[in-house]
């Protein structure tokens, strides 16, 4: 009997005819994969793991922004004493906080403290009038191109649930984060580069550790790739001299092969997966990475403009730089911790703390924000700039503030956000945010939604449950884009 699906070739001429038709096959499925679409990348992850949302991911509407870079102040950067000036404390300053306002519960228990005035000075600037204070003057040069949102709130009191909440729209760890979401939303535009970044800017412990940029029940591949603050960003981005590429090529395919191997027999676990994507990401990086960590192919104007040539912004000048880099060349989401080890938390010495912290990050990243707009990204790449929470205008031992979520500032640009604004409105002492109120949740669902996603619409079944990056909460902020 003849075996089904096969033909005889009559010539040698003919076979190679055949055969050589399906070439053109296999060239079109390369320039496929080095093109594919962000569903494509899901499911070859989920579906290898077996784990497939109902939802098919990718984007949903037209996207403001096609990349997002996230600047966090990790501590608690003061609002009052930053963007959101309250005469009325400075009025009041070393009475105690009017009965008017209730009783306030903060991380160091219930507060009677006496209030804490703002020693800054304030200018509105830009054609918008928008108010900085004098720690900030480079920023203060870019408020036609930021929307100020003073009217941020979230749930957690102290640094973990804050961090935690920020990063994954909850105050218990185990959730995926914002990045893990976009990764697996949307992908990445560069299969050369990771899709989720994650650099700091010095050596402590993010409170929370990993888990702040983990991938929480997803498959691990969707977690943040941490580089290095210092030194190769990449460890190991190099092959040791002598070592062929077709050697890194033999390596790779056999631990690639052990570990399927393995992975078959277990395929509940998502890390095995994710170490195979990893070694082969870490072979094509070898390639493209070099290229685009090398910043001394900037110019000096471009370096002096992050500030990399003076001593106190050379460090995060250089992650700045490193971060637009990395955008242009299409890593998706690119997350920048300042401060690291809650160095922002200023329950002491708040005049001294933050004087040093801003001036470290203020050039760098109005830097940032004049390069992307100068090389055309602004309008693509959405900036966030915030921490965990604010301060409150009441004291703590004498001379710092303690942890506010009740009411806070961050700011966005970019990505068609609607620059030189001012959203939303804390209580006259900064405590309580009181108008345009913004929860972590609606935060978060309108950065996906700036990028293309509905945060209700992009869920990932886990355990029979479908899950969503806001938690079933959350709404687009419409502000934002100038909208009622």
């Amino acid at each position: 009997m003849p075996i089904p699906h096969t033909y005889l070739t009559s010539s040698r001429r003919e076979f190679l005819s055949r055969c050589g038709g399906g070439f053109g096959a296999v060239a079109l499925a390369g320039l496929l994969a080095q093109d594919r679409s962000a569903v494509g990348a899901a499911e070859s992850i989920s579906g290898a793991i077996g784990n497939r949302s109902a939802a098919t991911p990718g984007p949903h509407f037209a996207p403001r922004a096609k990349r997002a870079i996230f600047l966090f102040m990790e501590g608690g950067p003061s609002h009052i004493d930053l963007f959101d000036p309250k005469p009325l404390l400075n009025e009041l300053a070393g009475k105690p906080l009017p009965d008017s306002f209730g009783s306030v519960v903060t991380a160091m228990g219930e507060s009677r403290s006496p209030l804490l005035a703002c020693k800054r000075e304030w200018q509105q600037h830009g054609e918008s009038g928008t108010w900085v204070s004098d720690w900030l003057p480079h920023t203060a040069e870019c408020v036609d191109d930021i929307a100020v949102i003073r009217s941020c709130w979230a749930d957690g009191i102290n640094h973990s649930s804050g961090v935690a909440q920020m990063n994954t729209c909850s105050i218990l760890g185990g959730r995926p984060s914002l990045g893990s979401w976009v990764s697996y939303g949307l992908g990445s535009e560069n299969e050369d580069l990771p899709a989720f970044v994650v650099m700091q800017d010095n050596r402590s412990q993010v409170v929370n550790g990993p888990r702040n940029w983990g991938a929480g029940f997803m498959p691990a591949a969707y977690q943040g790739i941490r580089f290095n603050e210092s030194g190769d960003p990449i460890p190991n981005l190099f092959p040791p001299e002598g070592v062929t590429q077709s050697r890194q090529v033999a390596k790779v395919d056999f631990l690639n092969q052990l570990n399927r191997s393995f992975a078959a027999l277990h395929p509940e676990q998502s890390e095995l997966e994710a170490r195979i994507a990893s070694y082969e990401l870490g072979f094509r990086m070898q390639a493209e990475a070099p290229d685009t960590l090398d910043l001394a192919s900037e110019t000096e104007a471009t370096q002096s403009l992050y500030g990399m040539d003076h001593k106190d912004t050379a460090n995060m000048g250089r992650l700045c730089l490193l971060a637009r880099r990395l955008s242009e060349s299409g890593v998706r989401f690119v997350q920048l911790y300042h401060g690291a080890g809650s160095k922002w938390d200023a329950h002491s010495n708040i005049e001294g703390n933050h004087q040093g912290l801003c001036r470290q990050m203020d050039k760098p990243v109005a830097g940032l924000l004049k390069d992307l707009k100068q090389r055309g990204l602004l309008d693509e790449t959405l900036v966030i700039w915030g921490g965990e929470f604010g301060r409150t205008p009441m004291s703590e031992k004498g001379n710092g503030r303690d942890h506010n979520p009740t009411g806070f500032t961050m700011w966005m640009a970019g990505g068609g956000v609607r620059g030189g604004q001012t959203i939303g409105a804390t209580d006259e002492l900064g405590l309580r945010a009181v108008e345009n109120r913004l929860h972590v949740h609606d935060l978060h669902a309108s950065i996906l939604h700036l990028m293309g996603l509905d945060n209700l619409e992009l869920t990932y079944l886990h355990k029979g449950r479908p899950e969503r990056p806001t938690i079933n909460e959350g709404a687009f902020f419409k502000p934002l884009v100038g909208e009622a």
